[in-house]
C-alpha cells in the first residue's frame, strides 16, 4: 500500500530556461522537455512513486528564473537539507534548488501568490557581448530612457491589458494591477523590472517591445493610454525574444 504523502515541501528554484519549453508539462507530449517535467522525474526516483510539482509561475519557453517558487507533497523521511542535496545532485546543471523548507499543508505555490516580479534585460552596447547573448535582447538603436519612463507611467495601476496578450482566445479577465515599473540603464544595458498581481503569457515581452518602440520614437508615450483603452494587440509593440526574461521574485 502506497504511503500517504503528508509533508508539503517548498522549493526556491533558479534555472536557465534556454533549452526548455517553459515551466509546465504538456499533456501527451512527453518528449517536450520542461522544468516541471525534469523536477518530477527526479522526485519520482526519490519518492518511488509519481510526484506532482506545483509552480508559482508558468514561465515561457526560453525564459529564466532567479527565484521560481514550487511545492510538492512527499512521504519521504529525508530532511529538507537532504531533499535539496538530492535534487541538486540529480537535476541538470541548468536547474538548481536554492532553498527547501517544510510548509503547512495549505501552502500552494500558485494559488497563494500575491505579486510577481519579472526582469527583462536589453543590451545596448555598440557590439553585443558574446558571453551575454543568451540572456539579453540586443537593441541596435539606443532608446530614449525618458520617453520609455513616461510611456511606462500610463501602465501603472489597474488596467485591462488585453492589448498586451498574444492569446486572442483568452476567456478569463485580462485586467491586472501593475504595481511598479522600473527602467534603469547604463551605456551597455537597460533593465526593465515589472511588479504586478499577475502576468499573462508573453505580457512582459510585449510590454518591453512597446516601451522600446516608444523609446525609439516609433510611437508617442501618450499613445500607451489609447493602446490600453483600445485593447487591440496590433496597436502594441512586438513580442520580443524570451531570452532576456527572468522571473526574479514571487511574493506571498
Amino acid at each position: 500500500m502506497q504511503q500517504e504523502k503528508t509533508r508539503n515541501i517548498k522549493l526556491v528554484l533558479e534555472y536557465d530556461g534556454s533549452r526548455y519549453a517553459g515551466w509546465q508539462k504538456q499533456a501527451g507530449k512527453e518528449r517536450i522537455v520542461t522544468i516541471q517535467g525534469k523536477l518530477e522525474e527526479v522526485l519520482e526516483k526519490m519518492e518511488g512513486s509519481p510526484v506532482e510539482v506545483i509552480g508559482a509561475a508558468r514561465t515561457e519557453p526560453g525564459a529564466h528564473a532567479y527565484a521560481q517558487i514550487a511545492n510538492f507533497h512527499t512521504a519521504t523521511a529525508m530532511s529538507v537539507t537532504e531533499i535539496k542535496q538530492y535534487l541538486n545532485r540529480y537535476l541538470p546543471m541548468d536547474i538548481a534548488v536554492l532553498e527547501a523548507c517544510e510548509m503547512p499543508d495549505r501552502f500552494h505555490a500558485s494559488y497563494l501568490a500575491k505579486e510577481f516580479v519579472y526582469e527583462y534585460k536589453v543590451a545596448t552596447g555598440e557590439v553585443p557581448s558574446v558571453f551575454e547573448r543568451k540572456y539579453h535582447y540586443y537593441c541596435f538603436k539606443r532608446p530614449d530612457m525618458e520617453r520609455m519612463k513616461k510611456a511606462a507611467s500610463y501602465l501603472l495601476g489597474g488596467h485591462d491589458f488585453k492589448a498586451f496578450s498574444d492569446n486572442r482566445k483568452m476567456k478569463k479577465s485580462t485586467v491586472r494591477v501593475m504595481k511598479d515599473i522600473s527602467i534603469y540603464g547604463d551605456e551597455k544595458e537597460i533593465l526593465f523590472t515589472f511588479t504586478a498581481d499577475d502576468f499573462w503569457p508573453h505580457m512582459v515581452r510585449i510590454l518591453v517591445g512597446t516601451l522600446l518602440a516608444a523609446g525609439r520614437g516609433e510611437l508617442a508615450p501618450e499613445e500607451m493610454e489609447h493602446i490600453l483603452a483600445g485593447g487591440d494587440r496590433a496597436a502594441a509593440g512586438e513580442t520580443i525574444e524570451a531570452r532576456g526574461l527572468f522571473l526574479s521574485e514571487v511574493r506571498y
